[in-house]
């Protein structure tokens, strides 16, 4: 694995973090390259907000934002979600109780 993509997975790790807050991820998501409807979903896959945002782990919410941040990286675009990524406040985090 590239060591800058190693580094942004593990910065969103720290200090419990699990992923944007749905706003912020949202546009995140929004802002990634290529995305498709793919049957009756999405590639990437949509963040898991609004209903399954209380229907899912931290850890799916995890591995969903790695998700995303992979295929920025895989379609060229990872220098802009690293800044995008870095530039949120600690308040604009979902974080877990530990």
């Amino acid at each position: 694995m590239d060591q800058q993509l190693k580094d942004l997975l593990d910065f969103c790790r720290e200090n419990n973090r699990v992923c944007p807050n749905p706003d912020e991820w949202n546009r995140f998501w929004k802002a990634l390259p290529n995305s498709k409807r793919v049957g009756a979903g999405w590639s990437p896959p949509l963040p898991l907000i609004l209903a399954a945002w209380w229907e899912t782990s931290d850890e799916q919410k995890r591995q969903r934002l790695e998700q995303h941040i992979r295929w920025a990286y895989e379609h060229q675009v990872f220098e802009k979600t690293d800044k995008m990524i870095r530039s949120l406040s600690e308040d604009q985090w979902y974080h877990s109780d530990g």
